[in-house]
């Protein structure tokens, strides 16, 4: 295959979520800003992002507790400048969002703001009750429309970062209506392209969410951190023929239960998500049931304080107003990515990262609830920033050639062997297995790609990252529990560390 057609630009966005769109409205004021959006702007993560932001706004509440409670979840493998910066900066990005139009639930003309898991405070905001991240979305999708300098385009799939000299000078997009490949050259370029969570079978995440990022940025030689640390989410609406719809935390911090299958409560449900998740786990090995419920009937105004879960809910015969909702855990969340300092700048020059792609060690091996929507905002604006530096800088006239092959592997027994070997619970042996069975995939070409081609060939790298560094992190830490390893290691209070061509995983 060859690029037919090449697209130049100041600063290329990779990602319509929070954290792209909240960089190009700042890198707009110093050149040509191209956002590119892998579907529909309604399928990035953020659009289902249900849970809240968490930000100090609130009288009771201070920086040094959010701080603190962050810290806490990470289980010892927070960056502490990170966390800092997120948490002070926080507030006036939140205050900027709604001078662009969001609207945060509210009391009167107070914020409303709830508790969630983890936190010591009521510091969450909410938007229509479970639509935050599409209100956010939303109102930056209008500030950026505003721009004159600042296009969007969407392309099927953006399959690699174009490098030259050991820098990155754009990517190659995949044009589905047409089939042919386009060239974008870019003088930096801001990976936004969100998570990975289609890597296994079980998943909150939209289709979209292939993990992307992570596997372009590996494959031009990027270093990746902490990839083996992925968050299960404990309440996926849990039904024959239905997707794996995310029942928020928002609802067990409004007081929710869990339930086995007669009616008993079995773990405090505000417990971090990696606690309750494997406690899920626990309960439906112990009854022999494929789920466990989660109870809103006790619940005043459910319909209104959750439409959007109500309505979808509804939609599949279950009336959480009537009775509990079926529910099992599901891959929800990487803490890990494309290591980056806290201006977004990745280990390749002129390759940024922010939101859930990029691992800035501000959530550790667990992140705390509501803090990711925060993170897209604040080190979306900070790596725009430091991009800016670079709005003169010249573009390379000839790029490295790509690999192009593809695994011969399908969707469906990928995405079976990441669940199996690399979900809520792990084992040396079954991990082992998944690094055989993955690195023994033969790879080939394809005469006419298409963009599931180009998907499996992410989610297989991706899968064996994560396999990778999982097998090697001997211990049980954060949303990482090994059953050969149950207990947290000190050795181990290090950040995973592999970038292309390394002979194993470093800590560091």
């Amino acid at each position: 295959m060859t690029a037919l057609e090449r697209i130049q630009t100041d600063f290329l966005v990779v990602g319509a979520g929070v954290a792209g769109l909240r960089a190009a409205v700042t890198l707009a004021e110093s050149g040509s800003v191209l956002v590119l959006a892998k579907d529909r702007l309604e399928e990035s993560n953020s659009q289902w992002a249900q849970g809240g932001i968490a930000v100090v706004l609130s009288d009771d509440d201070e920086i040094e507790l959010h701080e603190a409670d962050t810290i806490a979840a990470g289980d010892g493998l927070c960056n502490r400048d990170a966390v800092r910066t997120l948490v002070e900066d926080g507030p006036a990005e939140v205050q900027l969002l709604m001078h662009w139009g969001t609207h945060f639930d509210r009391e009167g003309s107070r914020l409303m703001f709830a508790r969630e898991g983890a936190h010591s405070r009521s510091r969450v905001l909410h938007a229509h009750g479970d639509s935050t991240g599409r209100e956010m979305t939303r109102a930056l999708y209008v500030k950026a429309s505003s721009i004159p300098n600042l296009r969007f385009e969407s392309f099927a799939a953006v399959t690699d970062l174009l490098t030259a000299s050991g820098e990155v000078a754009g990517a190659l997009a995949f044009d589905g209506k047409t089939g042919k490949l386009v060239e974008i050259r870019a003088r930096a370029v801001l990976l936004a392209t969100g998570g990975l969570g289609r890597v296994f079978r079980e998943t909150t995440n939209p289709d979209v969410a292939t993990g992307d990022g992570v596997a372009m940025a590996y494959r031009a030689g990027a270093v990746v951190s902490d990839i083996e640390f992925v968050q299960f989410h404990p309440t996926a609406l849990h039904l024959e023929g239905a997707p794996r719809f995310l029942l928020s935390e928002a609802l067990r911090g409004a007081g929710a239960y869990l339930r086995n299958k007669a009616g008993e409560r079995f773990v405090n449900e505000l417990s971090a998500r990696d606690v309750v998740s494997r406690a899920i786990f626990a309960e439906m090995e112990r009854t022999g049931e494929p789920h466990v419920y989660l109870d809103l009937t006790h619940l005043a105004d459910v319909p209104r304080r959750f439409p959007r879960i109500y309505e979808t809910c509804s939609g599949y015969g279950i009336d959480l107003v009537k009775g509990p909702a079926p529910v099992h855990p599901a891959a929800h969340y990487a803490m890990g990515g494309v290591e980056t300092d806290l201006q977004g700048r990745t280990s390749l020059p002129r390759l940024f990262a922010a939101g859930e792609v990029a691992c800035t060690g501000v959530h550790g091996a667990n992140r705390l609830a509501s803090n990711s929507l925060l993170e897209g905002l604040v080190f979306g604006a900070r790596a725009a920033r430091a991009m800016r530096e670079l709005a003169g800088a010249g573009r390379a006239d000839r790029v490295e050639e790509l690999d192009l092959r593809f695994p011969r592997i399908a969707e469906a027994p990928l995405r079976d062997i990441a669940w199996k070997y690399a979900g809520v619970e792990r084992h040396g042996e079954g991990l082992a297995e998944a690094v055989r069975r993955l690195s023994g995939v033969e790879m080939g070409a394809a005469a006419a790609p298409v963009r599931l081609d180009f998907e499996v060939r992410n989610m297989h790298a991706v899968a064996s990252l994560i396999a990778r560094c999982a097998l090697a992190r001997e211990e049980s830490r954060g949303g990482h529990y090994r059953l050969d390893f149950p207990e947290k290691r000190p050795e181990f209070q290090k950040h995973s560390l592999i970038a292309r061509g390394d002979s194993g995983v470093r800590f560091g």
